[in-house]
């Protein structure tokens, strides 16, 4: 034999030997595990879902060991994976360094045997369309060891109804040139056409696909998915599909059950969705775990909230506070390494490997809040001065509070004839507004408009909003805005008033506003007024606002009474 062609053989061998067996080898022979690794060795040529002899070798080894062995093999015809087993099934590994693109498939066939000469399971399917293989096939191992039928599959891409799949007639062992590689390449371009069309039809990027798990009553659900589905819409997201699920304790791995999520990556395959959100906040372990089985963004209601205030941020202050929530959420979810943060950042003489990317991150982010905290004090600073002049002029200071879209800018902008940005989506204004507003009695206040609420509002947003929200304890009356025309506008006042007396704010006197009064019947506005109480408006018309600027008036007279000047 010639040297260079022993030195190849023997920097092979020693290649397979590094590698590992995946799965349960315990309790094979030494012998039956030095076989097996050797099928690292061979090698299948592209046109070939895997050649008879190789067919042949593991059906042996398989009937064997009576466990299934199966095999993974990239687009060269390498194995780049050999996975034992036990009788019933096979665990597929995680392949972190095939990662998918939305118009790519993983780049690898799974090959393996079925014992019993059994055909695809629902299984087999479930992880060829949850790790977007590239082919799924099985040989169906006879009483001899010998290979029977091999049942084969791949995914459709594009297809809205019926199973995401197409399951082939079998083949035999010996006839498995089926053009293996133009196959695979025609359906990534029918993927990439597919892809192209939903970009060109939609004015979003992104397709979601919103998610809940609950332990609570399924109407009480129902009105949460609801809400995540107007603040998908007010990101400018296009919502494919809702999903809930009600469960008796939510997991602590998943959220969901494992079933349930392996259905989930299906219909977001068939729907085309580029996007999970979930309505619960994912703590870090959550993700990681969601995220190993689903090759798509995913992201919970908090990073949703933030994404909005994100985009609605328009003042220096306003985006400093967004910035501040977001590195506060990154922070403590800055767990997971990639191969980009493994490699090791080490400065010049230093004696050991130095801080990893990882590290580098935090220590970045960490540094940054410290910023922009230190940023957010000045202007805390600066809103105490604005705060002094005003109780020099003596000028009393109403705030106009409430759940997000229950008509608070309007109203600002009805009683004071300002131009304030309003819009009937969540969160259209973020920044506060004050203007000026006269009474009959020639008396003069200033009406301020803050960041609307909502239920479970993230604690980070609370304290990078403090700033904001600390307006509010100047104020003399709160108008607490509530949509009456809103089926959950019961849930949404004690959101507001939960997070009222979290910040200590419960003790300033509020008037209920009971905007909308156009939009329900006389008998349902006669009995919101009985049960909640209140003043009853529509924030669009000026004339049915006289009634709050007389109630304002009279309470602030009896409010103080020595300043008020009528």
């Amino acid at each position: 034999m010639p040297l260079q062609v022993a030195r190849a053989t023997k920097r092979q061998c020693e290649h397979c030997r590094m590698k590992k067996l995946d799965g349960n080898s315990k309790g094979l022979k030494k012998n039956q595990i030095r076989r097996i690794e050797n099928l690292y060795r061979r090698r299948t040529p592209p046109q070939f879902i895997l050649t008879p002899e190789l067919a042949r070798d593991i059906s042996r080894l398989s009937f064997e060991i009576n466990r299934q062995l199966g095999l993974l093999i990239d687009r060269k015809g390498r194995v780049v994976s050999v996975i034992v087993g036990d009788h019933h099934g096979i665990v597929i590994p995680q392949m972190r360094e095939y990662r998918t693109a939305p118009d790519r498939l993983k780049g690898v066939r799974c090959v393996h045997t079925h014992l019993d000469e059994q055909a695809l399971t629902r299984d087999d399917l479930n992880d060829l369309v949850l790790m977007r293989l590239d082919l799924m096939a099985v040989i169906a191992v006879g009483r001899e060891g010998l290979p029977g039928k091999i049942h084969w599959s791949h995914i459709l891409p594009g297809k809205t109804e019926g199973p995401p799949y197409r399951i082939h007639d079998p083949l035999e062992a010996g006839h498995t040139d089926i053009g293996c590689h133009e196959l695979i390449h025609s359906l990534e371009a029918e993927l990439a056409h597919v892809s192209g069309e939903a970009a060109h039809m939609q004015s979003s990027d992104e397709r979601a696909l919103l998610v809940s798990v609950t332990t609570v009553s399924k109407q009480k659900a129902v009105d949460v998915l609801d809400e995540l589905e107007e603040l998908v819409h007010s990101s400018g997201i296009e919502v494919v599909d809702k999903i809930l699920q009600q469960r008796r304790s939510v997991d602590s791995k998943y959220l969901l059950g494992s079933g349930k999520l392996k259905e989930l990556t299906i219909l977001a395959l068939q729907q085309g969705a580029t996007l999970i959100v979930f309505d619960q906040e994912l703590n870090p372990s959550q993700i990681r775990s969601i995220t190993d089985r689903i090759e798509l963004k995913v992201i919970d209601r908090t990073q949703l909230i933030l994404d909005i205030f994100a985009q609605r941020a328009r003042t220096r202050e306003g985006k400093l506070q967004v910035e501040l929530a977001q590195l506060k959420y990154l922070l403590p979810r800055l767990v997971a390494k990639n191969t980009a943060m493994s490699r090791l950042t080490g400065g010049i003489g230093g004696r050991g490997p130095g801080e990893t990317k990882l590290e580098i991150n935090r220590r970045h982010v960490r540094t940054r809040i410290a910023h922009v905290e230190n940023l957010l004090s000045q202007v805390r600073r600066q809103r105490n001065q604005q705060k002094a002049k005003r109780a020099k002029r003596g000028l009393p200071v109403i705030s106009i509070v409430g759940y997000t879209n229950a008509g608070k800018s309007t109203l600002l902008n009805t009683l004071t004839s300002s131009r304030v940005l309003a819009e009937k989506r969540l969160f259209a204004t973020l920044d506060p507004s004050s203007r000026r507003l006269r009474f009959p009695r020639d008396t003069q206040v200033i009406v301020t408009d803050t960041v609307g609420f909502i239920k479970d509002l993230p604690e980070d947003l609370k304290v990078a909003f403090r700033a904001t929200l600390e307006e509010l304890e100047s104020a003399d009356i709160l108008l607490h805005v509530i949509d009456i025309h809103n089926p959950r506008c019961l849930d949404q006042i004690r959101a507001v008033e939960t997070i009222l007396a979290d910040l200590d704010l419960h003790r300033i006197p509020a008037i209920r506003v009971l905007n909308k009064q156009d939009l329900v019947s006389q008998e349902t506005l006669q009995k919101m007024i009985r049960t909640i109480g209140g003043t009853p408006i529509s924030a669009k018309q000026k004339k049915t606002t006289l009634p709050l600027i007389e109630a304002m008036e009279t309470m602030l007279m009896n409010k103080r009474p020595n300043r008020y000047q009528g």
